[in-house]
């Protein structure tokens, strides 16, 4: 069994952003030439996570909208007694989760026929990192 460990950061023009990471997720699993295993990927921050679903924007302001409808930014979450401004964002995390897990067959992601995988940024504009984790034979 061996691992490898490689970090991507982002710091998103927008508070509020979804960024099609596959292909450099693709990269570090062929970088590690592990043939089968798993890749974690993980958001390392609390306002962020990592979602898999399909590459297609409809999608994407379909997710926005039920986001914004469980957790909407609101003035008066205790959070942001602390000085924070950023309730909402934890509990969008919440939501979609910080990390996944996927299949690694052949040296490849094993995906299914539209998954994709997104970094999900829910109080951005600073920098933030991500950690790809492969692990297998």
């Amino acid at each position: 069994m061996r691992s490898y460990t490689e970090y991507l950061w982002f710091n998103t023009k927008n508070r509020r952003e979804l960024v099609h990471i596959t292909d450099r997720i693709r990269e570090i699993v062929r970088a590690s030439q592990i043939k089968e295993g798993f890749c974690l990927v993980s958001a390392m921050h609390i306002t962020a996570g990592i979602i898999v679903n399909d590459y297609e924007p409809g999608l994407w302001n379909d997710i926005w909208e039920w986001l914004e409808k469980l957790a909407p930014y609101r003035e008066d979450y205790r959070h942001h007694n602390t000085g924070e401004t950023n309730g909402d964002a934890h509990l969008k995390r919440i939501l979609v989760h910080h990390q996944v897990i996927i299949p690694v067959t052949n040296g490849d992601l094993d995906l299914g026929p539209w998954e994709e995988i997104f970094y999900a940024e829910f109080d951005g504009q600073r920098r933030k990192r991500v950690v790809v984790k492969v692990i297998g034979i």
